[in-house]
Protein backbone atom coordinates (compact mmCIF):
# COMPACT_ATOMS: atom_id res chain seq x y z
CA UNK A 1 0.00 0.00 0.00
CA UNK A 2 0.74 3.63 -0.60
CA UNK A 3 3.03 4.40 2.59
CA UNK A 4 0.49 3.02 5.43
CA UNK A 5 2.37 3.81 8.14
CA UNK A 6 5.83 4.74 8.46
CA UNK A 7 9.08 2.45 7.20
CA UNK A 8 11.84 2.22 9.49
CA UNK A 9 15.18 2.17 8.22
CA UNK A 10 16.78 -0.73 9.56
CA UNK A 11 13.25 -2.67 8.73
CA UNK A 12 14.43 -5.56 5.81
CA UNK A 13 11.79 -5.06 2.73
CA UNK A 14 8.81 -7.27 2.38
CA UNK A 15 9.45 -10.32 0.08
CA UNK A 16 7.69 -9.50 -3.24
CA UNK A 17 4.60 -11.62 -4.57
CA UNK A 18 5.92 -11.29 -7.97
CA UNK A 19 7.92 -14.32 -9.01
CA UNK A 20 11.64 -12.92 -10.03
CA UNK A 21 12.22 -15.75 -12.66
CA UNK A 22 9.62 -14.02 -14.71
CA UNK A 23 9.86 -10.76 -14.74
CA UNK A 24 12.26 -9.29 -17.46
CA UNK A 25 14.38 -6.65 -17.78
CA UNK A 26 12.22 -3.51 -18.24
CA UNK A 27 12.72 -1.71 -22.06
CA UNK A 28 15.16 0.45 -23.18
CA UNK A 29 13.33 3.12 -24.75
CA UNK A 30 10.88 5.48 -23.44
CA UNK A 31 8.20 3.84 -26.19
CA UNK A 32 9.00 0.78 -24.93
CA UNK A 33 8.15 1.25 -21.46
CA UNK A 34 5.16 2.93 -22.54
CA UNK A 35 3.81 0.67 -23.96
CA UNK A 36 4.83 -2.62 -21.34
CA UNK A 37 2.78 -0.27 -18.93
CA UNK A 38 -0.10 -0.29 -21.33
CA UNK A 39 -0.15 -3.92 -21.33
CA UNK A 40 0.24 -4.11 -17.93
CA UNK A 41 -2.15 -2.12 -17.13
CA UNK A 42 -4.52 -4.07 -19.68
CA UNK A 43 -3.91 -7.38 -18.41
CA UNK A 44 -5.02 -5.88 -14.63
CA UNK A 45 -8.44 -4.80 -15.36
CA UNK A 46 -8.98 -8.13 -17.71
CA UNK A 47 -7.84 -10.63 -14.38
CA UNK A 48 -10.00 -8.48 -12.49
CA UNK A 49 -12.97 -8.43 -15.12
CA UNK A 50 -12.55 -12.17 -16.13
CA UNK A 51 -10.70 -13.93 -13.12
CA UNK A 52 -7.50 -15.66 -13.88
CA UNK A 53 -8.45 -18.68 -14.91
CA UNK A 54 -10.85 -17.55 -17.66
CA UNK A 55 -8.25 -14.84 -18.99
CA UNK A 56 -7.01 -15.47 -22.18
CA UNK A 57 -4.37 -13.63 -23.73
CA UNK A 58 -6.31 -12.33 -27.19
CA UNK A 59 -8.48 -10.62 -24.12
CA UNK A 60 -5.19 -8.59 -23.21
CA UNK A 61 -4.26 -7.89 -26.58
CA UNK A 62 -7.73 -6.73 -27.11
CA UNK A 63 -7.81 -4.40 -24.38
CA UNK A 64 -4.81 -2.84 -25.01
CA UNK A 65 -5.41 -2.47 -28.84
CA UNK A 66 -2.07 -4.17 -29.97
CA UNK A 67 -1.08 -7.17 -31.68
CA UNK A 68 0.54 -10.67 -30.35
CA UNK A 69 3.16 -9.99 -31.31
CA UNK A 70 3.39 -6.85 -29.42
CA UNK A 71 2.36 -8.99 -26.80
CA UNK A 72 5.27 -11.55 -27.08
CA UNK A 73 7.93 -8.78 -27.47
CA UNK A 74 7.30 -7.89 -23.64
CA UNK A 75 5.86 -10.92 -22.09
CA UNK A 76 6.06 -14.48 -23.15
CA UNK A 77 2.77 -15.78 -21.31
CA UNK A 78 -0.16 -14.69 -18.94
CA UNK A 79 1.77 -16.25 -15.71
CA UNK A 80 4.88 -13.41 -17.08
CA UNK A 81 2.45 -10.45 -17.15
CA UNK A 82 -0.03 -11.46 -14.63
CA UNK A 83 3.96 -11.63 -12.28
CA UNK A 84 4.12 -7.85 -14.01
CA UNK A 85 0.94 -6.95 -12.45
CA UNK A 86 1.46 -7.92 -8.86
CA UNK A 87 5.27 -6.07 -9.36
CA UNK A 88 3.50 -2.84 -10.29
CA UNK A 89 0.46 -3.06 -7.60
CA UNK A 90 1.68 -4.84 -4.75
CA UNK A 91 3.02 -1.58 -3.29
CA UNK A 92 -0.34 -0.20 -3.12
CA UNK A 93 -2.15 -3.33 -2.00
CA UNK A 94 -0.08 -4.59 0.63
CA UNK A 95 0.50 -3.19 4.03
CA UNK A 96 3.42 -2.65 5.97
CA UNK A 97 2.33 -3.05 9.13
CA UNK A 98 2.15 -1.23 12.71
CA UNK A 99 5.48 1.46 12.68
CA UNK A 100 7.48 1.66 15.89
CA UNK A 101 6.14 4.25 17.88
CA UNK A 102 8.49 7.20 18.75
CA UNK A 103 9.12 8.18 22.18
CA UNK A 104 7.00 11.00 22.39
CA UNK A 105 4.06 9.07 19.87
CA UNK A 106 0.67 8.17 20.75
CA UNK A 107 0.84 4.61 19.92
CA UNK A 108 -3.36 4.39 19.91
CA UNK A 109 -3.35 7.33 17.13
CA UNK A 110 -0.61 5.23 15.15
CA UNK A 111 -2.64 2.12 15.02
CA UNK A 112 -5.98 4.34 13.88
CA UNK A 113 -3.73 6.23 11.10
CA UNK A 114 -1.91 2.64 9.71
CA UNK A 115 -5.26 0.58 10.15
CA UNK A 116 -7.01 3.47 8.21
CA UNK A 117 -4.38 3.44 5.66
CA UNK A 118 -4.83 -0.14 5.38
CA UNK A 119 -8.75 0.01 4.81
CA UNK A 120 -8.24 2.74 2.36
CA UNK A 121 -5.74 0.78 0.17
CA UNK A 122 -7.56 -2.21 0.48
CA UNK A 123 -10.41 -0.42 -1.02
CA UNK A 124 -8.93 0.65 -3.89
CA UNK A 125 -7.88 -2.22 -4.43
CA UNK A 126 -10.33 -4.72 -3.60
CA UNK A 127 -11.29 -6.27 -6.93
CA UNK A 128 -7.10 -7.14 -7.59
CA UNK A 129 -7.14 -8.35 -3.65
CA UNK A 130 -10.36 -11.08 -5.02
CA UNK A 131 -7.80 -12.20 -7.11
CA UNK A 132 -5.21 -12.75 -5.60
CA UNK A 133 -7.45 -15.24 -3.66
CA UNK A 134 -8.45 -16.87 -6.59
CA UNK A 135 -4.69 -17.53 -7.28
CA UNK A 136 -3.36 -18.47 -4.04
CA UNK A 137 -5.96 -21.18 -4.47
CA UNK A 138 -4.66 -22.60 -7.42
CA UNK A 139 -0.83 -21.71 -7.48
CA UNK A 140 1.38 -23.20 -5.03
CA UNK A 141 4.25 -21.25 -5.50
CA UNK A 142 2.08 -17.79 -5.82
CA UNK A 143 0.47 -19.38 -2.52
CA UNK A 144 3.75 -19.48 -0.87
CA UNK A 145 5.45 -15.97 -2.22
CA UNK A 146 1.81 -14.91 -0.66
CA UNK A 147 2.34 -16.14 2.86
CA UNK A 148 5.51 -15.65 3.21
CA UNK A 149 4.85 -11.50 2.54
CA UNK A 150 2.26 -11.63 4.92
CA UNK A 151 4.40 -13.29 7.59
CA UNK A 152 6.70 -10.61 7.11
CA UNK A 153 4.34 -7.82 7.96
CA UNK A 154 3.03 -10.04 11.02
CA UNK A 155 7.00 -10.12 12.04
CA UNK A 156 7.27 -6.45 11.66
CA UNK A 157 3.86 -5.63 13.97
CA UNK A 158 5.47 -8.10 16.27
CA UNK A 159 8.40 -5.93 17.01
CA UNK A 160 5.99 -3.09 17.15
CA UNK A 161 4.12 -4.81 19.91
CA UNK A 162 7.44 -6.22 21.58
CA UNK A 163 8.59 -2.48 21.76
CA UNK A 164 4.95 -0.86 23.46
CA UNK A 165 5.56 -3.69 25.53
CA UNK A 166 9.11 -2.69 26.45
CA UNK A 167 7.85 0.50 26.90
CA UNK A 168 5.14 -0.14 29.43
CA UNK A 169 2.66 0.37 26.97
CA UNK A 170 1.09 -2.68 26.04
CA UNK A 171 -0.04 -6.13 28.02
CA UNK A 172 3.75 -7.68 29.11
CA UNK A 173 1.93 -10.90 29.12
CA UNK A 174 0.34 -11.51 25.59
CA UNK A 175 3.01 -13.52 23.23
CA UNK A 176 3.55 -10.13 20.17
CA UNK A 177 4.13 -12.94 17.40
CA UNK A 178 0.74 -14.64 18.82
CA UNK A 179 -0.99 -11.52 19.45
CA UNK A 180 0.19 -10.04 15.88
CA UNK A 181 -0.68 -13.25 14.12
CA UNK A 182 -4.34 -12.77 15.68
CA UNK A 183 -4.67 -8.80 15.13
CA UNK A 184 -3.37 -8.68 12.16
CA UNK A 185 -5.76 -11.60 10.73
CA UNK A 186 -8.88 -10.10 12.30
CA UNK A 187 -7.80 -6.35 9.92
CA UNK A 188 -7.20 -8.38 6.59
CA UNK A 189 -10.47 -10.86 7.22
CA UNK A 190 -12.52 -7.59 8.09
CA UNK A 191 -11.09 -5.94 5.22
CA UNK A 192 -11.92 -8.97 2.80
CA UNK A 193 -15.73 -9.29 4.27
CA UNK A 194 -16.20 -5.82 3.78
CA UNK A 195 -14.82 -4.88 0.07
CA UNK A 196 -14.23 -8.14 -1.62
CA UNK A 197 -17.56 -9.38 -0.64
CA UNK A 198 -20.44 -8.96 -2.84
CA UNK A 199 -22.66 -7.32 -0.48
CA UNK A 200 -24.28 -4.13 -0.93
CA UNK A 201 -25.17 -3.50 2.94
CA UNK A 202 -21.70 -4.70 3.77
CA UNK A 203 -20.26 -2.44 1.31
CA UNK A 204 -22.16 0.35 2.55
CA UNK A 205 -20.03 1.01 5.91
CA UNK A 206 -18.27 3.85 6.26
CA UNK A 207 -15.05 3.99 6.54
CA UNK A 208 -14.65 5.03 9.97
CA UNK A 209 -16.32 2.84 11.50
CA UNK A 210 -14.27 0.20 10.04
CA UNK A 211 -11.31 1.82 11.47
CA UNK A 212 -12.94 2.51 14.47
CA UNK A 213 -13.73 -0.87 15.48
CA UNK A 214 -10.41 -2.18 14.57
CA UNK A 215 -8.40 0.53 16.15
CA UNK A 216 -10.51 -0.35 19.59
CA UNK A 217 -10.13 -3.69 19.40
CA UNK A 218 -6.34 -3.56 18.41
CA UNK A 219 -6.07 -1.12 21.71
CA UNK A 220 -8.30 -2.90 23.76
CA UNK A 221 -6.37 -6.55 23.11
CA UNK A 222 -2.95 -4.70 23.60
CA UNK A 223 -4.33 -2.50 26.68
CA UNK A 224 -2.46 0.37 25.21
CA UNK A 225 -3.66 3.89 26.31
CA UNK A 226 -6.78 5.65 24.99
CA UNK A 227 -5.61 7.98 22.24
CA UNK A 228 -4.74 11.35 23.62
Amino acid sequence: MDSPGIELDDEPAAPSMARSSLLRELPTTPRGLRTRATLVAAARKVFERRGYLETRLSDITTSAKCSAGTFYTYFGSKEEIFAAVLEVAQEDMMHPGMPRVADDGDPAAIIEASNRAYFDAYRRNAKLMILLEQVANIDTEFRTLRRLRGEAFIARNARSIQNLQERGLADPVLDPLLASQALSGMVSRLAFTYFSADDTERAGVPLNDLVDTATRLWVNALRVPAKN
